[in-house]
C-alpha cells in the first residue's frame, strides 16, 4: 500500500494508491482534484476517486462530513466548485438512465395499501403510474422481484411487510431499469442487525452476479466488511480511498483528521473507531440533507 500524505498548511488531501494498474477497470466513477461547496462553504476539497466496473464501494465517515454531497455530485444534482468529475465515462447526471438510486430510507405507514409490486413498478415508468405497462416492462418487475428475493410478499401492502422486506422491494424498485450503477443513500439505517446482514448479502450478490457497479452510504461498516471492495472515509474536508483495511487504520485516520484515531479489532473481526472530532456545527444534522 502507498499512502502519500503532506502536512495540512500545504495539501489537504491524503491518497491510498488503488489497486492495479491505470486503465484495468472502465472507471464507472471518477474525480479529480474535486472540491464540493454548499452555500459557499467547502464541504470538501482535493477528492481523488476512481471506483471501476463492477466494484462494490461503501461511502463512510461521520455525520455532516459530505457523505451524501458525494452521491449528489456523481448523480449530477450539485457541481463541482473545482476539479472534474465523470460517470460512466459522461459528465455526472448525462447517464442517469443507467444510475438506479436509492434515497434514505422512507417510511411507510402500516395502513398504507400499495403492493410492493407496484412500488417496484413504479421505479420502471413512475410517470404512467396507474396505466397498463407492457409485457417487456411487466416481465422486468417479475425479474427485480425475483432478484431480491422478494416473490414471496411481493403482492401483500407495503405498510404491513417488515423493514427488511421493505428495503428489499426499494432495492428491487432501483434495479427494475437494469442498471449499470446502483447507487443506495443509507440502505441499512434504521434495520436491526439481522437485516443490516442480509441486505449487505444481498447487495453484494446483485454486485458480482449481476455486474452492478454499486455504491452506498453507511454509518456502520462492519455489516458490510467482508463484502466491500473499496471505501471513500470523508472526514475534516478530505478523503482517503482505498480497501477497507487500508484506509480503516490508525495511520490512515489520524493523517486524515490531523489528530490521534484509534481503530479497534474485536476478536471476531469488527472495527470500531474511536477518537473521531465533532463535526461541525453547520453539518450537525443526523443527514446529509441538512447541508442543503
Amino acid at each position: 500500500m502507498n499512502i502519500t500524505s503532506a502536512p495540512p498548511t500545504t495539501d489537504r488531501r491524503i491518497d491510498v494508491a488503488l489497486p492495479g494498474a491505470a486503465g484495468q477497470t472502465e472507471a464507472v466513477a471518477w474525480l479529480e482534484g474535486a472540491q464540493a461547496q454548499i452555500a459557499g462553504r467547502a464541504v470538501w476539497s482535493e477528492v481523488r476517486l476512481e471506483i471501476g466496473a463492477g466494484e462494490f464501494t461503501a461511502i463512510l465517515g461521520p455525520n455532516g462530513s459530505g457523505k451524501t454531497t458525494l452521491l449528489r455530485v456523481l448523480l449530477g444534482e450539485l457541481p463541482l466548485a473545482a476539479g472534474r468529475a465523470s460517470v460512466l465515462g459522461r459528465d455526472p447526471g448525462a447517464a442517469k438512465g443507467q444510475i438506479g438510486y436509492l434515497p434514505q430510507r422512507r417510511h411507510f405507514d402500516a395502513g398504507i395499501r400499495i403492493r410492493g409490486v407496484d412500488l417496484v413498478r413504479l421505479g420502471l415508468d413512475g410517470a404512467r403510474w396507474g396505466l397498463p405497462i407492457r409485457a417487456l416492462g411487466r416481465d422486468r418487475v417479475r425479474e427485480a422481484i425475483e432478484l431480491v428475493c422478494a416473490s414471496e410478499y411481493a403482492t401483500r401492502p407495503i405498510g404491513r411487510l417488515s423493514g427488511g422486506e421493505q428495503q428489499r422491494l426499494l432495492i428491487a424498485q432501483a434495479l427494475v431499469t437494469d442498471p449499470r450503477v446502483l447507487i443506495l443513500d443509507e440502505p441499512l439505517d434504521s434495520l436491526d442487525l439481522p437485516n443490516q446482514t442480509a441486505v449487505s448479502a444481498l447487495l453484494a450478490r446483485i454486485c458480482k452476479q449481476q455486474g452492478v457497479t454499486v455504491l452506498l452510504v453507511a454509518h456502520d461498516v462492519n455489516p458490510l466488511l467482508s463484502y466491500l471492495d473499496r471505501v471513500v472515509y470523508f472526514g475534516a474536508g478530505r478523503a482517503a480511498v482505498g480497501t477497507p483495511r487500508e484506509v480503516i487504520t490508525a495511520g490512515t485516520l489520524s493523517r486524515l483528521y490531523g489528530v490521534r484515531i484509534e481503530v479497534l479489532t474485536t476478536a471476531d473481526g469488527r472495527l470500531f473507531v474511536a477518537g473521531l472530532p465533532e463535526a461541525p456545527a453547520h453539518h450537525s444534522g443526523r443527514h446529509e440533507h441538512d447541508e442543503q
